[in-house]
């Protein structure tokens, strides 16, 4: 269970904590960016997300081989540019966080250098994330831990002996960890989301909460993670359908999100393992047992002079045959209800 400003909010015994990522959906567009945290804050998000880099931190200006992506959602496209436009500038932080403590919401962020913890220190972060591509950037997720805060960790691409590593290397300075399973495909197709790794997280971590970061371009696998018991999970964030943004193939709108969270809080209710206090009430209408006709004090119970009805007063109607051959206490009429205490 990790907390935040006193409140919990990471646990198993709450619904999913609904995190909005921005990332690059606002196309460069500063309003656009602060317009999506606003939207973000109306539309059911617990907490809002952003990326703290510019293109120098995470990557050289060059165009050949590998800086260059051969395949899939950003293909031919390079690695200064992709991230020249995804990228959230610094400038634009201090209003970010504006925003959101305006909505009364937490925004925190995956930083990608250095330089970037330093600027979300400034600005009190309360959470980190630490991206998938970066579970194995050990200098900045020491930088990361030291700073004492609770901190989200992705997991895709990862092996188990990799999540294992930064995760003893954040345990040098705290154990407030969330671990997320997720695939970085993009978009994750619906039949690779394999949410059964989430038991396989659960099992190998106990004492970390589980929770999901989730690619695919609908709600559909997370709210099938809801059923495995986690405690969060991440969608990128989009204004609307019709925008074209680096992330906007695997990002859900407003509605979707609202969506999200309304139907992870009904699955998560329907999944509690406590009793149902509508049912309590239901109980009433079993059957107890009743004396079917006068019966003297001393005379035997038999199945002549008992019978069961509605409702649950007495001795439970499972009990009629072990109560046969008893004698009565005192005298019942016909019509009583029989309690233990009218039996010898």
């Amino acid at each position: 269970m990790n907390k935040l400003n006193n409140q919990t909010i990471f646990s198993y015994q709450k619904a999913p904590i609904i995190i909005a990522e921005i990332s690059g959906n606002h196309n460069g567009s500063k309003k656009k960016f602060l317009n999506l945290i606003k939207q973000a804050c109306l539309n059911g998000a617990d907490l809002i997300k952003i990326q703290t880099y510019e293109p120098k931190d995470i990557t050289l200006n060059k165009n050949y081989g590998k800086f260059v992506i051969k395949k899939g959602l950003w293909k031919d496209k390079n690695l200064w540019s992709l991230y020249k436009k995804a990228c959230t500038p610094f400038s634009w932080h201090q209003e970010a966080f504006k925003i959101a403590k305006q909505y009364k919401k937490n925004l925190f962020s995956s930083p990608f250098s250095l330089r970037g913890v330093d600027l979300l220190e400034s600005l009190g972060c309360k959470i980190y994330k630490i991206a998938s591509f970066e579970i194995t950037d050990h200098k900045l997720i020491n930088y990361i831990a030291s700073k004492n805060k609770p901190i989200i960790i992705s997991t895709g691409m990862a092996t188990f002996s990799e999540i294992k590593k930064a995760i003893k290397l954040i345990e040098k300075y705290h154990s407030k960890i969330i671990i997320l399973h997720c695939v970085s495909s993009y978009p994750t197709k619906i039949e690779d989301t394999n949410i059964n790794r989430i038991d396989f997280l659960k099992k190998k971590f106990p004492k970390y909460l589980i929770g999901v970061s989730d690619h695919t371009n609908d709600i559909h696998s997370s709210i099938a993670a809801t059923t495995k018991g986690i405690v969060a999970i991440e969608k990128h964030f989009k204004l609307n359908d019709n925008i074209k943004t680096t992330d906007s193939a695997f990002s859900i709108t407003s509605k979707k999100l609202r969506d999200l969270k309304s139907i992870t809080y009904s699955i998560f209710k329907s999944t509690k393992n406590l009793k149902s206090k509508s049912e309590e009430i239901s109980k009433n209408l079993r059957r107890s047992i009743f004396a079917n006709q006068n019966i003297k004090k001393n005379e035997k119970i038999t199945k002549k002079n008992i019978e069961t009805y509605r409702p649950y007063i007495g001795i439970c109607a499972s009990k009629f045959f072990s109560i046969l051959g008893k004698k009565a206490s005192k005298n019942l009429k016909k019509g009583d209800p029989i309690f233990a205490r009218d039996l010898l």
